[in-house]
């Protein structure tokens, strides 16, 4: 399936609803509770559709320290609010646990999941080294082939273990099935590599890139002119702070320069 087909449109930009931190993590409001995380994810989602964005994502975001695998509490209260809310399209990511994040994703009708789902990665989390055979396997075996993998091949907080290049690991995620292949910075809300994304959508003409983090609407034409769409987050918020909520002014800003930019003629 095709970005258009799952999307509604060419190069679509795709929009993070952060959650409060979750039950067991350092962030989480006990005193709160449930309906703490219910509103604060439903006002950013409603905020993100007013403004017309073509897809969110649901992300823990504010588990830090993550972890690279989650306990059952983390996706049953994401599977618990997303069911609620039940906004179309849309993706789910757990950091950094690819199978919990299918997990949610089969429960409550995901598009798609973003992980890192090839090479291998040091990280200030530990080691990340998936097994995207094994992750497969599980898709199927739970019934949610139709679940498209967002492989993230320059993780934010690591750096790649071994000697290939960005444009040799486009390759092999490409060759190896997945979906969509996501160029990121050093961290959350920081810029990808331009040059990243050039020579990753020059090696994989044929699978969708996205640029991941740190895209801002200033960029926007430059970005959308190589990458196949976006996933924005900390530039949609107040100020522009990762934690902050989202600001309705800079995300119908967003929108409308993304949709300028996609009704503009092709450079000759």
């Amino acid at each position: 399936m095709s970005l258009e087909d799952r999307f509604g449109t060419v190069k679509p930009v795709i929009a993070m609803v952060h959650f409060p931190g979750l039950p067991g993590r350092p962030r989480h409001d006990r005193a709160a509770g449930s309906a703490h995380l219910l509103d604060v994810v439903g006002r950013d989602l409603e905020v993100l559709q007013d403004a017309g964005v073509d897809a969110v994502l649901f992300c823990n975001e504010n588990d830090i320290p993550y972890q690279l695998t989650v306990g059952p509490e983390i996706p049953a209260a994401m599977a618990a609010v997303i069911g609620e809310l039940r906004p179309v399209p849309f993706g789910v990511n757990i950091l950094w646990d690819a199978r919990a994040s299918l997990a949610v994703a089969r429960a409550t009708g995901a598009s798609f999941i973003r992980e890192v789902l090839t090479g291998v990665y040091e990280s200030d989390v530990g080691m990340i080294a998936p097994s995207l055979g094994d992750l497969a396997s599980y898709r199927d075996a739970i019934g949610a082939s139709g679940v498209a993998l967002f492989g993230n091949i320059t993780p934010e907080f690591s750096s790649t273990l071994g000697t290939r290049t960005v444009a040799e690991r486009a390759r092999s995620a490409s060759f190896l099935g997945l979906d969509a292949i996501l160029i990121s910075g050093p961290e959350a809300g920081v810029p990808f590599v331009m040059s990243d994304l050039r020579a990753a959508k020059d090696a994989v003409p044929q699978t969708p890139v996205l640029a991941n983090t740190g895209v801002t609407a200033r960029r926007l034409a430059e970005t959308l002119a190589v990458a196949d769409g976006v996933i924005v987050g900390t530039s949609l918020k107040v100020d522009g702070i990762t934690w902050n909520p989202v600001d309705p002014g800079r995300a119908r800003q967003f929108v409308d320069t993304a949709r300028e930019v996609r009704a503009a003629p092709a450079p000759a």
